[in-house]
């Protein structure tokens, strides 16, 4: 049987972590992203389907690009935090079924077939890795800043519309019109200094039937 988590970890993970809008002038290096993922890359989706995809936006060129599509309450959040990541789903997810999911060959096909499925599969589940990735990067000592708040369109055609350059780079994930953003999500260590009042939460009566 597996044991709960102590008090420690559930209060960084969720009890006292904070959405962040202020951030520390303190890196996140690369290694740091790669060990997110490979945190948050094990957390369940449809059929294995994995639709989520990522950009780390990490340089001052970067997020100007993304400086247009944001919303002016979000701009100087999005600006001064050490890394963005762009949470998004590829519509062509499916593809990559036959390696994901492969003890069932017609899954494939099963969505080829169905464009409002794959859409809704490909959303539903990116968004449960943008979850993922908030709980990872906590679990990791990151603070986040998860927002709506932005021009999707616009982060299409600059991030996801004719395939990022990136010659000689390790990465196979060069999308070209079948990826759309999801959500934006700020990373970084957040500056406590500058956090108002929590929110509430409903409780359990409130939220929860038991039948």
């Amino acid at each position: 049987m597996k044991k709960a988590l102590g008090d420690d970890a559930l209060n960084q993970i969720f009890r006292e972590a904070r959405t962040h809008g202020a951030w520390l002038d303190k890196p996140v290096n690369d290694e740091v992203l790669r060990q997110l993922y490979d945190l948050m890359k094990w957390g369940p989706t449809s059929a294995n389907g994995s639709p989520g995809r990522l950009v780390f936006l990490r340089t001052p060129e970067a997020k100007e690009r993304l400086r247009p599509a944001l919303a002016p309450g979000n701009v100087e959040k999005t600006m001064t935090a050490p890394v963005t990541a762009i949470i998004a789903y590829d519509l062509l997810f499916f593809e990559k079924l036959p390696k994901l999911f492969p003890h069932a060959p017609g899954m494939r096909n099963l969505f080829a077939e169905n464009p409002q499925l794959i859409e809704e599969t490909a959303k539903r589940n990116s968004t449960l890795q943008g979850a993922y990735l908030i709980i990872a990067a906590r679990a990791l000592g990151l603070d986040c800043g998860p927002m709506s708040g932005f021009d999707n369109a616009k982060v299409d055609e600059e991030f996801f519309g004719a395939g990022e350059e990136c010659e000689g780079c390790e990465q196979e994930f060069l999308p070209s019109g079948h990826v759309k953003s999801n959500f934006l999500c700020n990373l970084g260590y957040g500056d406590q200094s500058k956090l108002f009042p929590r929110g509430p939460r409903l409780a359990f009566n409130e939220a929860c039937t038991l039948l």
